[in-house]
């Protein structure tokens, strides 16, 4: 994985691991890849990888079953939608909004992209 130099580390991670349960990649209430697959994966210390697990763990997102491992919760997926909209509206939506108004973009043109986006990057079976 790549990283960028604006967020903490631990935090993309945490992102990673989100998007892999809502693309259903890891399945709720199944066990997730351990601390030190994860940091293998992912070329990083383990360390990182267990802080990036305790916040998802103190989110309920996912848990820890002694001596088994890890896996995501069984409402995981609403929790990590609930958690990823706070940030975007919280943090990234008004640069958005910034941008949009200084490049006199509109809304309908925005809604003609997302559709195609959608359309092209998951399309329905």
């Amino acid at each position: 994985m790549k990283f960028n130099d604006q967020q903490a580390i631990y935090l993309q991670i945490v992102d990673y691991v989100c998007e892999q349960i809502l693309l259903e990649q890891w399945a709720v209430k199944e066990r997730i890849p351990s601390v030190r697959d994860l940091a293998a994966t992912m070329a990083v210390n383990p360390n990182t990888v267990v802080r990036s697990y305790d916040f998802l763990q103190q989110r309920d997102i996912i848990y820890n079953k002694r001596g088994l491992g890890y896996f995501a919760s069984a409402d995981a997926i609403t929790k990590v939608r609930t958690y990823r909209k706070e940030r975007f509206l919280e943090t990234e939506l008004p640069d958005f909004f910034r941008t949009l108004y200084l490049l006199d973009i509109t809304l309908e043109e925005i809604q003609e992209r997302y559709q195609n986006f959608v359309a092209e990057t998951y399309p329905t079976s």
